[in-house]
């Protein structure tokens, strides 16, 4: 018989990491508003924002 098991991680064990951040206001209420009307949290949306910036930046 072939056993499936659960596997559970400790957590901050699932590849992310835990930092703070210090932006603006204004930065702020726009991701919250953004967050409201995509019915995502904060946290995702950040991790999408910072994803696609690096994914499509430049250096010089």
């Amino acid at each position: 018989m072939n056993e499936t098991k659960l596997l559970i991680r400790k957590k901050g064990e699932d590849g992310t990491k835990t930092f703070s951040i210090r932006i603006k206001q204004d930065t702020v209420d726009r991701i919250d508003e953004l967050a409201r009307k995509t019915e995502r949290s904060r946290n995702e949306l950040i991790g999408m924002l910072l994803d696609f910036g690096l994914d499509h930046c430049e250096t010089e």
